[in-house]
């Protein structure tokens, strides 16, 4: 019998995590056994609160505009689902499944989503359900344990990357100039910062710090003030996760016990100032990292597309509590392959990068520079209109 599938995104989102979502939509339509295609507004609460839409119900050129959509189209949330699986949210969810006939769930998040879709397959096999439950990966963080990279990095690296090589262009044009410090996104992992690698070294930052090493301030500001005696400026790259000595009092923690992070170049540019005595600007690269479709990586948009398309038919042949993962095979050529991982073995669990790929705080080590190129390569040319990019606009057709 013909059940539908319901597709949900969690987290942070992604240039391309639209991309998986329009992936998993055209693999379904493909398949007589998908009787319907649900999307879960705002993540597991459309679930718990049937808050459900039919995809099925978008014109054509609507889902062909998710390539090129930033931020996730259906809602996102940071939601924690309780460990007891009697919790009556739990309950509602089983009615949601039930009330549409729902046989497929798909999870498009990171680490902490990959722990709700665990919980999800937990609770439909105790419940005698038959609804497979699948992840696919997706993080700017690049952090997911046992795939080779995650959906989302490479377009996030390559607007890291350009958007750098800008600061430090501009920065060359002054005689003295300023120290720039450079932030960007990385809690506990410098996937992102270490991108800035890449560059060429007369346009790249002076200094990298990522969380994975301590940050010493007094080496810091000793390296700092030699380069600027050297150079007239000095350009920084730091992880938002780095740790130093700053006041912490006034951030957030989101509902799986992460500091909402944010202001480390401000209060490492203020210490700088009161030091040295040096002029500085601090840049934070916020959220268009996760967000501009012009710097959209090919090689990205192709694998999320592929990674979307791979859960459905994963779990149409009986795969359940699993995520799809990449594999790959070589990098030159660069040559990959998608596979399954169990999604356990996923859910929580962080991957840094490798103290083998940091050569020091000036730069990475080849294997990095091996690792990444791939991930950025294949230029995405976005329609636009009046000079603005174009996004999808979802009708939001109530399921029924």
């Amino acid at each position: 019998m013909a059940k539908a599938m319901v597709y949900l995104q969690s987290g942070g989102p992604t240039a391309v995590i639209n991309s998986s979502l329009y992936g998993a939509i055209r693999e379904a339509q493909k398949h007589e056994e998908i009787s319907g295609i649900y999307g879960s507004l705002n993540g597991v609460e459309g679930l718990i609160q049937d808050d459900l839409i039919d995809l099925g119900e978008e014109e054509d050129e609507t889902i062909e505009l998710l390539k090129q959509t930033p931020g996730a189209i259906l809602g996102t949330a940071r939601y924690k689902m309780p460990s007891d699986l009697t919790d009556l949210r739990y309950e509602a969810i089983c009615q949601t499944i039930t009330n549409h006939n729902i046989g497929y769930v798909f999870v498009n998040g990171g680490n902490d989503s990959m722990d709700t879709c665990a919980k999800l397959a937990k609770l439909f096999a105790q419940q005698k359900i038959d609804c497979k439950v699948m992840g696919v990966p997706k993080t700017v963080d690049n952090d997911l344990a046992i795939t080779d990279h995650c959906n989302g990095y490479g377009s996030a690296a390559k607007y890291v990357i350009n958007i750098t090589k800008d600061i430090c262009v501009d920065a060359k044009c002054y005689k003295k100039g300023k120290v720039f410090i450079i932030e960007i996104m990385g809690r506990n992992a410098g996937w992102l910062t270490a991108a800035v690698d890449l560059l060429p070294y007369q346009m790249r930052p002076d200094l990298i710090y990522l969380p994975e090493d301590a940050f010493e301030m007094d080496a810091f500001l000793k390296d700092l003030k030699s380069i600027y005696d050297l150079k007239g400026h000095v350009i920084i790259a730091i992880s938002e996760g780095i740790v130093f000595e700053r006041d912490t009092s006034s951030t957030r923690i989101d509902a799986f016990g992460h500091i909402q992070l944010g202001g480390a170049a401000d209060a490492l540019a203020t210490i700088v100032e009161k030091k040295l005595g040096l002029p500085t600007r601090s840049v934070e690269l916020s959220l268009p990292q996760r967000a501009d479709p012009v710097f959209i990586s090919k090689t990205d948009q192709d694998e999320a597309i592929a990674c979307g398309a791979f859960a459905v038919t994963s779990a149409l042949k009986g795969e359940t509590a699993k995520m799809v993962i990449i594999k790959r095979l070589s990098t030159k050529p660069y040559k990959t392959e998608l596979a399954l991982a169990p999604v356990e073995q996923v859910a929580n669990a962080e991957k840094k990068v490798p103290t083998s790929m940091i050569a020091g705080k000036t730069h990475m080590d080849q294997s990095f520079r091996d690792y990444l190129l791939p991930l950025i390569q294949g230029e995405v040319y976005p329609k636009f209109k009046d000079g603005i990019y174009m996004t999808a606009n979802l009708k939001k057709v109530k399921a029924r």
